[in-house]
Parts: structure tokens; sequence; C-alpha cells
């Protein structure tokens, strides 16, 4: 099985090939599964360095984004832990694969027009709504306010109440409990999200994907109703000739499991859901700008 991973591996390394999402994550499941038989098996064949594509495919690669702390030992992996960075690793081909289809997209009308969204109905996610923006600041330094910094959002944005991280894998992969804050008047209603984080970089830009994920003893939050995060995914690439500014692109797809109870007694509607995302995402960029802002200007 490993000899057979391995071709796989060189065949992915083709640039033809590499573009094919369905074979690379083959590729993750199917080394993840031989390194840990082998770890498991105590074999003295494994090398005591992964090979850097291996590592790569594994999401522990640490050239991959800035500030990562090193690299982990695959023994010290669970199954559990390789499961997260392989949720991490699908949903990022996934991102992918929408950026780069020639998609049709719709302008959604938000009050605040700080970032243009617009949407899309895609086959397996249902809506999926695109916010694009550029930011005065470089990447590096957004890179660290929504991933190095996540567990501080809600002293910026003010519609988190909580930001937990549950569990670090590795340096790119995290698992996190997110709680929104209650809003008087708000239809939807206060809402919890247990979530796979993880990030990559392709050439210039660094991708932050989320995707709801399971963990064990689950999370609990009174008064919430747990919604999940069907794709997350923010893009930062440099401006051109302007590495001080950042294109800033979200996807973003979610379930946010309407109650029987909201709206006298009745299902949310599908037009309201559909005008609190995008609504969600001005809101979230509005907020974002000020704190970078207030941190340039103290």
């Amino acid at each position: 099985m490993l000899q057979a991973t391995v071709k796989l591996c060189c065949g992915i390394a083709h640039d033809h090939l590499r573009r094919l999402p369905g074979l690379k994550v083959t590729a993750v499941a199917a080394i993840q599964k031989d390194m840990r038989g082998l770890v498991v098996r105590g074999s003295r064949r494994l090398p005591s360095k992964i090979p850097h594509y291996i590592q790569r495919l594994m999401g522990k690669e640490t050239a991959t984004c800035p500030e990562s702390d090193g690299d982990v030992s695959p023994s010290r992996l669970s199954s559990v832990d390789l499961s997260y960075i392989t949720q991490g690793e699908t949903a990022l081909q996934q991102a992918l694969s929408i950026l780069q289809q020639d998609t049709s997209w719709q302008a959604e009308t938000t009050p605040d027009a700080g970032a243009a969204v617009s949407s899309a109905a895609l086959p397996g996610l249902g809506k999926v709504f695109r916010a694009e923006v550029v930011l005065a600041v470089p990447v590096a330094q957004l890179h660290r306010e929504l991933f190095e910094r996540i567990e501080q959002m809600p002293q910026w944005n003010p519609t988190l109440s909580r930001v937990k991280v549950l569990q670090r894998v590795g340096t790119d992969t995290l698992v996190t409990h997110e709680v929104t804050a209650p809003s008087p008047g708000n239809l939807v209603g206060q809402r919890d999200f247990v979530s796979v984080r993880h990030r990559g970089r392709r050439e210039t830009a660094i991708y932050l994907v989320g995707t709801a994920t399971r963990v064990e003893p689950l999370p609990l939050q009174e008064g919430c109703i747990r919604a999940e995060s069907r794709l997350s995914c923010i893009v930062l690439q440099p401006l051109a000739g302007d590495p001080d500014r950042t294109r800033f692109t979200w996807l973003l797809s979610m379930d946010l499991k309407a109650s029987a109870t909201a709206l006298l007694g009745g299902w949310i509607p599908a037009s309201v859901i559909n005008r609190v995302l995008p609504q969600s995402q001005a809101d979230f960029i509005k907020h974002l700008r000020r704190h970078l802002s207030a941190a340039a200007c103290p």
C-alpha cells in the first residue's frame, strides 16, 4: 500500500495532476493511513524526518504560513487528529474549486457598502455568499488577527460572545467552539458552532478555511442552537503592486438550523436567512476595519 501511495504522490507532483482536487484528497487519506500504520507498528523503516511533500499533504508543512511553531512528530497524532487535518484539507480543496470555477455571482444588497457581497447556488452547498474588499494592511497582520489571535475576536467583534480553541493539531489546524452574542430583535437567535479551522498557502495567498466537525464530549452552550458551517474560506492576497494592502475574499455557506419556535412558532424563512448571512459578512468586515484602524492609531 505504501508503495502505491508514493506513486500516487509522485503523480500529484505534476502540475497537470495537482489541479485535480479529488486525487489530492485521496492521496492525503492514503498517506495518513500508511504513516499512521507504520507508527502504530513501531516500524524501524519510518524515517526520522518525513519527506517534505508528505508533510505538506498531512497539513504539517511549516513553510505554508508565517508564524509556524515547528513540526510535530506523527507519533503524536491520533487518528482523530489526522481526521481533523483531512477535514481541513478537504475544505480547502473545495474552496479552491469554487474560486476557480466560472460562476455567475449575483450581487447582494447590504446597508453597509464597505464590501461587495454576492451569492451563487452551488451543488452540495446550496447558497454560497462571497464578500470582497481591499484592506489597507498587509497579509501577515490579517493572518495574525484571523488565525493566530482567533480567541481575541470577541474583543473587537460584538457579534461574538466567545471563541475557544478546543484543540490545536500540528501548526495549521484548530478545532474551535464559537458562540454568537445575544442580540435584541434578532430573528435568527443565538447560535454556536464547533468547527475545524485550517490554513494553507498557495503562491502568495493565504487561505483560512473552516467547516463543521464533531468533538467528544460536545461543548454545551445553554440557550443556543447548534448551527453548522458548511464551508468558510477567507483568502488573503497582497494587492498587486502594493504589498501593504490586502485583497480579502470570503466564501461562506452555513446551515443555521432554524428552530421550530422561531418567528411565532414557525420556521425561519429562507428569505430571512439569505438576508442575515450577507449582512453578517458586511458587519464582520466593518468591525475588522475599525479594529485595524484602532490598532494602527493607539
